[in-house]
């Protein structure tokens, strides 16, 4: 049983589709009712080499099925190739398999995948469609919804992109099979994030659940639960502020000092998730130390990070220094003040420029001893 999550917009509405082993219907779903007089026939899928192994025939097939004239490109897999090299790389796949402004891009992957993707396709023929076809943890529950495409700058994360929405995301949980232990914990921290900053009753389920950190140690009830909340949560905020002009800036919460670990270590030996969990802790005692939140309130955000495995300690060889700096080049530094989310009760947060940087310094140098703060 599919469940659809329509995402609401002024323009550009689609919909989260949620459906067990739809995979291979993924060309039914593109010609269907979702997508009736919205493309061409001319596709094509972009994945990296590792999905692509476990999944690319079966979608190209579906496809074909479905009378697409598809072509696949595969891009190199992790963070450090989010360039735009490698976006130049789509465009030539893109013009040489004669892509037209009736035609559309497909993204096979993870999150790096769906927002190269959507950002080739952005700018494309001034914009093309393109279709989301997550297959991690992280991307089905928060990159895959919303629009939001790019690529990294040396200075920063995703400092280059544009709003593009995708026409439909096809989320099939089965493809998790096959997704490493380690990258669906990445995963959880987003899924902690809803819980923290919107939805009370998915925190108290998250704690209340056996386990929630390895796939093969989640129930198929818990995890489809764990996707509709998720992605309907997503939904919320995005229906009511498409281009983050406020409300939408919630969905930071823990990216903005995750980012900046993420691009201090040059995207290796940390993956995304782990630098938002990390973002997530600091933010948490940031806002313990500020009197927004109370410390039993932090010590219970602390246990689900814990209970899904996610590191609490920064890396002790990243310089203080350094990381407050590249937070004055974060997209979302407003009048040259770094804007933090911060939460003041589980389901709730807050947007405040007014943290200090000592108190910043101060956190993150607790953080970074074992056990600290």
């Amino acid at each position: 049983m599919a469940a659809i999550i329509p995402i609401p917009l002024p323009q550009n509405s689609y919909n989260v589709v949620i459906a067990a082993g739809e995979l291979s219907a993924l060309g039914t779903w593109m010609t269907g009712e979702v997508m009736v007089g919205q493309m061409g026939k001319r596709a094509l899928l972009v994945s990296n080499p590792t999905v692509f192994a476990h999944y690319g025939e079966t979608a190209l097939a579906s496809l074909r099925a479905a009378g697409f004239e598809v072509a696949h490109h595969l891009i190199p897999d992790g963070e450090q190739y989010k360039t735009l090299d490698a976006i130049a790389a789509i465009y030539n796949a893109a013009l040489a398999h004669r892509l037209e402004r009736s035609s559309v891009m497909v993204a096979l992957g993870g999150g790096v995948v769906g927002d190269m993707t959507g950002f080739a396709a952005a700018t494309w023929l001034r914009g093309i469609s393109f279709v989301q076809v997550p297959t991690s943890l992280l991307a089905m529950v928060d990159a895959s919804i919303g629009g939001k495409t790019g690529v990294n700058h040396p200075q920063g994360k995703n400092l280059i992109g544009a709003f593009h929405q995708p026409r439909l995301v096809l989320i099939d949980p089965d493809v998790l099979a096959t997704l490493p232990e380690r990258e669906f914990r990445a995963g959880m921290a987003e899924v902690i994030k809803y819980g923290v900053i919107w939805d009370l009753g998915l925190f108290e389920r998250l704690e209340q659940s056996a386990a929630c950190d390895r796939y093969d140690r989640t129930s198929p009830d818990l995890l489809h639960h764990i996707l509709v909340q998720s992605c309907q949560a997503k939904a919320d905020v995005v229906s009511r502020d498409e281009k983050e002009g406020g409300l939408r800036a919630i969905l930071n919460y823990g990216h903005t000092l995750g980012h900046a670990i993420e691009s201090l270590m040059n995207y290796e030996g940390i993956v995304h998730g782990e630098g938002v969990a990390l973002g997530m802790v600091a933010a948490g005692h940031l806002a313990h130390r500020l009197g927004l939140w109370s410390g039993a309130e932090n010590q219970r955000q602390q246990g689900l990070i814990d209970k899904a495995q996610l590191p609490r300690q920064i890396p002790p060889q990243l310089s203080i220094e350094a990381m407050v700096d590249l937070l004055a080049s974060d997209k979302k530094v407003k009048d040259g003040k770094v804007r933090f989310v911060l939460p003041t009760a589980i389901g709730s947060v807050t947007i405040t420029d007014q943290v200090p940087g000592d108190l910043i310094g101060s956190v993150v140098a607790d953080l970074q001893v074992p056990g600290g703060s």
